[in-house]
Formats: C-alpha cells, sequence, structure tokens
C-alpha cells in the first residue's frame, strides 16, 4: 500500500511527543454501532489528491458536553481513563474541492484489538468506528492499516505549549505559528484552524499532499483567518 510506506517515510526523522498525559484501557471496551451516511450524506468517490490530518483539543471539547460521565464521553471526559490535551479526530481522504471522498463502501465493526490499540489517541470507540466508515473505506480494505498510518502521523506532530498558549491572548495565526514553528518542514500556511463561534479553538489540522508530507492548505481547508482572535480552554488540574 503506496500511501502507508509514503506516510512512514514521511516520520522517520520527527521525534514524536505523547499528548495522552495518562490512559488506561480497561480489558473490556464498548462495541460500537454501524456507521453509515445520514440522510442528505452521499457516497462520493473522487481521486484523492491530499489528506488532512484533524487534531482536536480535548478540553475544549469536554467542557461541551452534556454528561461528561455518559456512554458516549466517558472515556474521555470523566477523568477516570486518563487526562487528554489534543486527540486524533481523524484522517481524511481529500480532493481537489471541498467535495472529498467518503464512505466510500460499507464498513463493518472495528475488531475490538483495533479498537484498544488505538483509544489512547482517539478517546471514543464509535468515533474510531465512524472514521473507519466515513474516511478509512476510502483509503483502504483494512481499518487496522488505516489506523496505523493515522497513528504514525498523529504521534510524530510536535505540540506547542498549550498551558502558556492558554495564558494569553492568541490568534489563529499565532497557533498556526506556534505550530510551525517546532515541527520541521511546516509553514504556517500548511495548518489549518477551526474554532467554535465564542472564538474557542476547536482543531488543528494539518494539510498533507498525496505522499502524505505537509503541504500548503487549500483555500477550503483553512478554518478562520489569521487576525480571528482564539481563546484555549486550559488542561483540568489533575485529581488528587
Amino acid at each position: 500500500m503506496r500511501w502507508l510506506s509514503a506516510a512512514a517515510l514521511t516520520l522517520m526523522p520527527v521525534a514524536a511527543q505523547a499528548q495522552a498525559l495518562a490512559c488506561s484501557v480497561p480489558d473490556r471496551i464498548p462495541v460500537p454501532r454501524l456507521e453509515q451516511p445520514r440522510r442528505g450524506e452521499p457516497v462520493r468517490r473522487p481521486p484523492v489528491t491530499g489528506y488532512l490530518l484533524a487534531m482536536s483539543w480535548s478540553p475544549q471539547h469536554c467542557a461541551g458536553v452534556r454528561d461528561p460521565k455518559g456512554a458516549r464521553d466517558a472515556f474521555q471526559c470523566s477523568g477516570e481513563h486518563g487526562r487528554f490535551g489534543w486527540v486524533l479526530h481523524g484522517l481524511w481522504p481529500e480532493s481537489d474541492d471541498a467535495d472529498y471522498p467518503q464512505w466510500c463502501r460499507p464498513a463493518k465493526i472495528v475488531p475490538q484489538p483495533v479498537l484498544k490499540k488505538h483509544l489512547c489517541m482517539t478517546p471514543s470507540v464509535q468515533l474510531l468506528q465512524h472514521e473507519w466508515a466515513k474516511h478509512g473505506t476510502c483509503m483502504s480494505r483494512h481499518p487496522a492499516a488505516y489506523f496505523r498510518a493515522a497513528g504514525l502521523l498523529f504521534r510524530a506532530v510536535r505540540f506547542p505549549d498549550m498551558r502558556a498558549l492558554a495564558s494569553r491572548r492568541q490568534t489563529a495565526g499565532s497557533v498556526r505559528r506556534a505550530f510551525a514553528a517546532i515541527n520541521r518542514g511546516v509553514t504556517p500556511a500548511m495548518i489549518a484552524v477551526t474554532s467554535d463561534r465564542q472564538g474557542w479553538l476547536k482543531e488543528v489540522r494539518l494539510c498533507l499532499g498525496p505522499r502524505m508530507k505537509p503541504t500548503p492548505c487549500k483555500s477550503f481547508q483553512i478554518g478562520v483567518r489569521d487576525g480571528r482572535a482564539l481563546r484555549i480552554r486550559p488542561m483540568p488540574e489533575p485529581r488528587r
């Protein structure tokens, strides 16, 4: 699988930096439900011309959930299984316009060993299933290979000091520059940033070319503009 080999080659010179400050996977985890396109979501199979590595700031996600201990978000947000900073939303195939590939073939349930292996990276079994069904099926026939590539890319990303960034005013541009400054070969133009309506940082996305090397983002990928003011939710203090 050439795209997987390219991912591995891209990452060889870069040191990894884990973002799960603590993570323990229980012996038994839930079985996710099958994921299918929602009404109005078409199957699309345009040529893949690049990728997005979408990374979510977990403190912001957990601040917005209704029940941090509910079945959907407990692993990520309850604090019982770990403390999470940056987590992987997904590795997405992209095309030359906003009509990216999706739902390319029916997806079976991701095997339990694969889910458990990647749960500290993407701390939701249902999100793992969703990412495989919507995006992974457009890249591989095997969920283990898809998540292996996603994990290699995610573990290679270096993350700035989020405590320091959260302590002072930021813009989308300053967040881009902070990421670019510590990731070799990455420029601010290769980084997309998203926020919610109140200006809280939600995600940072690394734009990748067809061989999964960083590349400038296309106009429809970049998210909020450089001058947009951003607030960053700090990491919660550890339990005593």
